[in-house]
């Protein structure tokens, strides 16, 4: 299944996906509550995908979205003397956590916010991203992936010198509002290759990051595991799982996104997401 969200009349609206016909099924009923277990409400109108506007699948946030960090041993490579002191030197021997604010997510085709007087570097990382269907805490890895609704498509926009410039921690850099796109909608486990996912990030048509998720250092019930230990997840929460290498800051020159350009991130199975940089005050 791929469910979607959508706005029809003012109201907020699930919908199934048919990626093949290109179309949107109706449901009276909204993501969330189907995240969270609620039925999926009667099928009503066909739309074409072409005439409606897909907005974020999640809106509503039990709190941060958790995140990955490291899990590409080429991203964690290719950093290397680049971090300003942040991080180890070696590849760490379990997965590094940290969270960024719900106030950052946007659509799938929606602007990225750009303010070049909060940063000067804006930085991309495509991403697969999961959605928690069913609470659990201290979960065991071979029962993780039973937690996991579904998977979808995120882009988490770091700004760089903000990352570095609040002690060493990363929040800050990766928080600033209405810059990471999620969807294009979220596509249930039984309709995923897990290791067999294409992960790729374009700006303005130029491939930058092209890596599979068999790639992955750890593995997304690893990292289901080590975060619900001890912490209970909530049906709801969004867990991103690691961005791999070709970002702006490792690159030899560097490349930061700029007012006016189009990034493009997309997962082989789980859609795409194309957001145009827009010039915006946030300072």
């Amino acid at each position: 299944m791929k469910i979607g969200s959508l706005t029809v009349d003012g109201v907020r609206r699930a919908g199934l996906v048919h990626a093949a016909e290109q179309s949107i099924t109706l449901l009276d009923t909204t993501v969330d509550d189907v995240v969270r277990g609620g039925p999926t409400g009667a099928r009503g109108e066909v739309l074409p995908l072409s005439q409606v506007r897909l907005e974020s699948p999640v809106h509503r946030f039990n709190r941060d979205v958790l995140c990955t960090g490291w899990n590409y041993l080429d991203h964690f490579e290719e950093s290397k003397g680049k971090r300003e002191g942040q991080g180890p030197t070696e590849m760490p021997l379990h997965p590094t956590f940290f969270t960024k604010g719900p106030d950052t997510v946007i659509g799938p085709f929606d602007d990225i916010a750009y303010d070049p007087a909060l940063s000067q570097k804006w930085d991309y990382e495509a991403e697969i991203a999961m959605v928690i269907g069913r609470d659990g805490r201290s979960i065991p890895e071979e029962k993780a992936l039973d937690h996991v609704f579904g998977f979808l498509v995120a882009n988490d926009v770091s700004q760089r010198d903000l990352q570095r410039a609040h002690g060493g921690q990363w929040l800050k850099g990766k928080s600033i509002d209405a810059t990471m796109p999620l969807g294009p909608w979220i596509t249930t486990p039984d309709e995923v290759d897990l290791a067999g996912m294409q992960v790729q990030c374009e700006v303005n048509g130029v491939l930058l990051q092209n890596a599979s998720s068999a790639q992955m250092a750890f593995s997304f019930a690893r990292i289901i595991s080590e975060l619900s230990r001890g912490m209970t997840l909530r049906a709801g929460d969004v867990v991103l799982t690691g961005t791999p290498s070709g970002i702006g800051s490792a690159r030899e020159p560097q490349i930061f996104p700029r007012d006016g350009d189009v990034v493009v991130t997309r997962v082989s199975g789980l859609g795409e997401l194309r957001n145009t940089v827009t010039l915006t005050e946030l300072s």
